[in-house]
């Protein structure tokens, strides 16, 4: 299956073509893809209606400068202020966590959106793509925000996705840009990268998004499209059940793999269960390069948004304004 991307603030004509095309199964949005709230809700309603399936629909609205919609919405900090508030308030910055998680998915799905890409459970280690869109260095502290944040994005309704399995934060190169070696053996990872994953699996974490990291200790391929890591490692030896999402096979690291039609070959199957194609250019080889395969889409139904209040029903609830309110306490931290 594929999630695609989209071009504007409204559909083509082509792309309300590619909605029909059997392999599509959701969209995923981008800052391209914004102008209001307004537009977005009329965006997303017109996804659905264009197409003859259910469609989930997705965004990256972590927070700090990964935050795909801004004008209209709480302008969400990024997690590392609550690993430096975790240092003086353990229970304080897990609450203000899991509070940023709900408030951050109450937004999402007020505006017609199913799903946004989170939490990020990587290691605050260096990378230069995660920078301060992870909470801490420490694996332990990582895993009890993952616990409370996939609470938050739950409470809302929202499915929670873990990323960028099983852990990119150590890799110094941003895998946009570059190939990303990690040269750790297995017995480290499991120590140290894999500790939140494991707590966001047993907290019920819906979806795991992988990463274009090789390991090679581990496995020759990268992460994203290795059978011992999407089956041994994360589906048997960690028991998850849910939804695997290759990272956008338009970045730089997936090319390893070859060209379009080599990335959806071995990102499907090596185990992923949906691919990320997040530039337009590259849908229509994509929609051919699925030619011959069957696509279960029905897979991602339990990812599609459960409940949500719509924009006026979230700007009535006492609980927002008191969210938006605490937000400011986890942004850059407090002495």
């Amino acid at each position: 299956m594929l999630v695609i991307g989209i071009s504007g603030t409204e559909l083509s004509a082509q792309e309300r073509q590619w909605l029909q095309h059997d392999a599509v199964a959701g969209v995923i949005l981008f800052t391209r893809n914004f102008a209001s709230r307004a537009q977005v809700v009329e965006l997303c309603a017109a996804i659905r209606e264009a197409a003859p399936r259910p469609q989930l629909i997705c965004v990256d609205q972590e927070g700090g400068r990964v935050q795909r919609f801004r004008e209209g919405y709480s302008a969400l900090p990024p997690l590392e202020g609550y690993g430096a508030l975790y240092s003086q308030d353990p229970g304080a910055a897990l609450a203000l966590a899991e509070e940023h998680a709900w408030l951050m998915a109450s937004e999402v799905r007020a505006s017609g959106v199913d799903l946004s890409f989170a939490p990020v459970v990587d290691l605050a280690r260096g990378n230069r793509a995660i920078g301060d869109r992870a909470f801490s260095a420490d694996p332990q502290v990582v895993a009890e925000f993952t616990r409370a944040y996939v609470r938050g994005m739950h409470a809302v309704g929202m499915a929670a996705t873990l990323k960028h399995f099983p852990g990119h934060g150590t890799v110094l190169e941003d895998t946009h840009f570059d190939d990303a070696v990690d040269p750790r053996p297995l017995e480290v990872l499991r120590k140290e990268d894999l500790v939140p994953f494991a707590a966001g699996i047993e907290a019920g974490a819906d979806a795991v998004m992988l990463a274009h990291v090789t390991y090679p200790a581990v496995a020759p391929e990268a992460a994203g499209y290795s059978p011992f890591w999407i089956n041994q490692i994360l589906r048997e030896e960690m028991g998850f059940r849910g939804v695997v999402f290759s990272d956008d096979i338009g970045m730089a690291a997936a090319y390893s793999a070859g060209g379009v039609k080599a990335r959806i070959d071995d990102h499907l199957d090596a185990g992923c269960d949906v691919v990320l194609v997040c530039a337009p250019k590259l849908v229509e080889e994509s929609l051919r390069a699925m030619e011959g395969r069957k696509s279960n889409t029905a897979a991602l139904l339990g990812l599609i948004g459960r409940g949500g209040l719509g924009w006026d029903g979230l700007l009535a609830e006492a609980r927002y304004g008191e969210a938006q309110m605490r937000l400011p306490r986890a942004d850059g931290g407090l002495a």
